[in-house]
């Protein structure tokens, strides 16, 4: 029995700006656990697979954040990994319909072996029990096995009205293993409804995790979705490996109608006569989906008045809130059922029962065409990080962090100059026909139309700060000649 995972790592998470932003979203964010020890959201998804004997893992994420993703899989000895980039996103139903036709090209059934189960998880799930969730998976395979497609329903604990919830039906039994047949899928309900739900006993929350064999998704998919179905097996009839990374064909792709798991495949099969092969399994395991400030509250430690805080925090009367604060202090007093988030460059106060409506607060930054609601202050590239630290009309001030063997792209720009300055660590700097080693206290400067290159050749982290200094100080203004990340 093979169980390769597929996680989907897209979206961009607008309910928890500003942690959660375009360019780095909240999959790639330590918002549950320790974040010193390698705990983004995607990094914990991963580790709940311990429990299992799985195979490599198989990632779907956005070309945009390639990066990020390849290095928290091998922050955690994930190295294996097989990333497929999509060009843009199409939702769920595309995205797993491209890991299913990668498993079918590795897991040949004409060559004797079983296709695939496809493990469908979303990268940014928080889960308490991951004993609990392992041992359910496992009671599941049989079902998936058997050519059903396995939904996994979470047993609902209070009248949630941001989740979607699942109708069970009749039992299904293959073996020792059971389920239920799924009834229908519900949308998300007002309150009322919610309780309604909950006390029948026969909802679960709709969890958007699934179990089943790759050419049981396909089959189906081509049943209900033909355009789906070809445009994705077209995209990825060639792919193309680019270091890390799968790329598709990214016109196919484009072209791919934009469609979720549970209106494409999942409700048509429910709606089916006489369908028996959508399946429900319950799970109880501690999950959340952290889809907002009130359910992060909800899953993080908190104090005897209910607090959660994180970063440095003083309150007085204070009672029910989230702080969250990234590098200064915040004091509260006097204060209730409040989430205050400080980052950087950006403050977010709402009442925790309003925090929902932060994506009102996106779509004013993407109306204004505000770099908040892309960029973090700190940005994280390839080779390391920089952090702008300050800027005026003609300058710009940043703090670049450069990884120990990393090297940025060889390199010109048209309309600014450069100081570098090294803080620790030591610098092999390309300027113009000159090459110079830099270490602590010590400079260089880079005029205007001079073609030049960073590395950093020791084993500690490279920190200096740069100055820049002219009449554009976008990053488009990057001209580059050579580049070991394939940008341009």
């Amino acid at each position: 029995m093979n169980i390769l995972p597929v996680i989907m790592a897209g979206g961009s998470g607008t309910r928890l700006w500003p942690l959660s932003r375009k360019k780095y979203p909240k999959q790639f964010l330590a918002l549950t656990g320790n974040k010193n020890e390698h705990n983004t959201m995607l990094q914990q998804t991963i580790k709940r697979l311990d429990g299992l004997n799985t195979l490599p893992i198989s990632l779907i994420c956005n070309d945009d954040h390639r990066f990020i993703a390849a290095e928290q899989c091998r922050q955690i000895g994930q190295t294996q990994a097989s990333i497929i980039l999509e060009p843009v996103g199409r939702n769920t139903a595309p995205a797993i319909a491209l890991a299913a036709f990668n498993a079918m090209a590795k897991f040949n059934p004409q060559a004797q072996q079983d296709d695939a189960l496809l493990l469908v998880l979303a990268a940014d799930h928080d889960m308490k029990d991951s004993a609990e969730f392992c041992k359910v998976v496992k009671h599941a395979c049989p079902l998936a096995l058997d050519n059903k497609l396995v939904t996994f329903g979470i047993v609902p604990k209070t009248p949630e009205t941001g989740y979607g919830y699942i109708q069970q039906g009749e039992e299904v039994r293959v073996g020792a293993s059971t389920g239920r047949k799924v009834a229908k899928f519900v949308e998300k309900p007002d309150l009322e409804t919610a309780q309604t739900y909950l006390d029948s006993g026969v909802f679960f929350w709709n969890s958007g995790m699934f179990l089943f064999k790759a050419s049981t998704y396909l089959s189906e998919l081509e049943k209900h979705q033909p355009d789906i179905y070809n445009a994705c097996k077209l995209a990825i009839s060639k792919p193309t490996q680019d270091l890390d990374f799968v790329r598709i064909d990214s016109d196919a792709f484009k072209a791919c109608p934009d469609d979720s798991i549970d209106y494409a495949v999942m409700e048509p099969l429910c709606n089916a006569e006489g369908a028996s092969n959508a399946v429900v399994v319950p799970l109880d395991a501690g999950w959340s989906d952290v889809g907002g400030f009130a359910a992060l509250w909800d899953v993080k430690q908190k104090d005897d008045n209910r607090n959660a805080f994180e970063g440095e925090v003083l309150a007085t009367d204070t009672h029910n809130c989230l702080v969250m604060s990234e590098d200064k202090l915040v004091a509260t007093v006097g204060v209730d059922n409040l989430v205050i988030i400080n980052t950087k460059d950006s403050v977010l106060v709402a009442h925790k029962d309003k925090a929902q409506e932060v994506k009102a607060i996106v779509e004013q930054l993407k109306a204004q065409n505000r770099p908040e609601v892309d960029l973090h202050r700190e940005v994280y590239r390839p080779w390391g990080s920089y952090d702008s630290i300050d800027n005026g009309e003609r300058y710009q001030v940043k703090r670049i962090s450069v990884k120990p063997g990393a090297k940025l792209s060889v390199q010109m720009h048209h309309h600014r100059a450069e100081h570098w300055i090294v803080v620790s660590g030591t610098a092999l700097v390309t300027n113009g026909d000159k090459e110079i080693m830099l270490t602590e206290n010590q400079s260089t400067y880079i005029p205007v139309g001079v073609v030049h290159a960073l590395k950093n050749p020791g084993v500690l982290p490279l920190e200096l700060i740069e100055v820049q200094s002219g009449s554009y100080l976008g990053e488009d203004d990057i001209v580059r000649f050579e580049d070991l990340y394939g940008r341009v």
